[in-house]
């Protein structure tokens, strides 16, 4: 249970392990990433943006350097953070911090059901209805997050069994067709895919609603059911069971009742997977939060020694960038760590479930704007 309240206490920069060796310039074209989202959601809602005002003004300052070509060096990145931001601890919060991995699959498909590709990837239908921003869907999961509009008023969705039964077919919603169930629970999962045609051609699909219920996790079921051992779960031995027999795997999956929805990438959007607010994902750099202590694109420096598979220099200590959220991502502490596109993506991020520290990079004129103090989950939004 999370307490009744944390509090964000400033450190020193210097009190960031491995904080003057890390590629500050990476870090800021991550930022930058995050920039132009947020300014266009500043400007469609300017009374409710979503994120702080003066993490909105860094980011005008941000962009307006960009296009002036004014930071490109790794020192110069470093001091423009240093500059307009000031690191924070979490107090109060997680005893522990968890760091996991995500990635985009690269997964065979096709436009039109065949033999092999029969298996429908579905868009999002047209009386699926948000109940909470996407943006804090990761924070509120543990109730509905979106609702089916009727004539009646909001109900429930259909559930994964009902929808893998055929409960919207005959609808024109098939988006693409992927070899079997298992396939599309794995991008589900991961929120974005590349699929490739038969025709060699490449393209990608990314997150496009869900059908609101909880997610539950696969592989916590199939610890408690005693199929496998909590030390012998990974990304690749749940892959493995669940295509060992798909029958047997159907009751399992099932009772994950969370359903995702996909849209076709097209144009610029296309050349890389996308997170919260259609924001491009970093390869090791965006890091997925609990919005309801995150803002996103607030930068995060994430310590985390153990986290050694994933990084040439034997400890991954590097500033990331709040830019995307999961159902499975809860806490003050809770980070999920995107590694890029592809199988050898999938196998860091299969094998990523590492203790560490998440550290808060907070604007420096906000530090006395009531982002300090974060009230209880259960009772208030908690977005700053």
């Amino acid at each position: 249970m999370a307490p009744s309240a944390v509090t964000f206490e400033p450190v020193a920069f210097s009190d960031l392990p491995g904080w003057n060796e890390d590629d500050h310039l990476a870090a800021w074209k991550a930022f930058l990433a995050s920039c132009k989202p947020i300014l266009r959601a500043a400007a469609a809602k300017p009374d409710n943006a979503g994120s702080p005002q003066a993490l909105v003004d860094i980011c005008g300052r941000a962009v307006t350097m960009a296009k002036s070509k004014s930071i490109r060096t790794r020192n110069e990145a470093r001091q423009f953070f240093e500059a307009n931001f000031r690191p924070h601890h979490i107090s109060g919060g997680d005893p522990q911090g968890l760091l996991t991995g995500y990635y985009e699959p690269l997964v065979k498909g096709s436009r039109t059901p065949t033999k092999t590709f029969k298996v429908p990837i579905y868009r999002r239908p047209p009386d699926l209805v948000n109940v909470v921003a996407e943006s804090e869907r990761g924070a509120k999961s543990g109730s509905f997050t979106h609702q089916r509009k009727t004539e009646r008023g909001l109900e429930p969705y259909l559930t994964r069994e009902e929808i893998e039964q055929g409960g919207l077919a005959g609808h024109g919603l098939e988006l693409l067709y992927l070899k079997d169930p298992v396939d599309v629970f794995f991008m589900q999962v991961q929120g974005s895919g590349r699929i490739q045609l038969p025709d060699g051609e490449k393209i990608r699909v990314t997150y496009d609603g869900k059908n609101g219920y909880p997610y539950t996790s696969v592989g916590k079921v199939l610890i408690a059911d005693g199929h496998l051992t909590a030390e012998e779960m990974s990304l690749k031995s749940l892959k493995g069971w669940l295509k060992a027999d798909k029958e047997r795997a159907k009751p399992v999956l099932w009772k994950n009742k969370s359903y995702v929805f996909f849209r076709e990438l097209s144009g610029e959007e296309a050349n890389g997977p996308m997170g919260v607010m259609g924001i491009p994902l970093q390869t090791g750099r965006s890091l997925a939060v609990d919005t309801s202590y995150y803002s996103i694109g607030t930068p995060i420096y994430v310590d985390a020694p153990e986290i050694k598979h994933a990084t040439k220099s034997g400890a991954f200590r590097r500033l990331m960038v709040a830019q995307d959220v999961g159902s499975a991502i809860k806490g003050t502490e809770r980070g999920d760590i995107y590694f890029g596109s592809g199988d050898e993506a999938g196998r860091i991020a299969g094998c990523t479930k590492h203790p560490g520290h998440l550290y808060a990079l907070l604007p420096v004129e906000d530090e006395s704007g009531g982002i300090a103090v974060v009230p209880d989950p259960k009772t208030a939004s908690m977005n700053p």
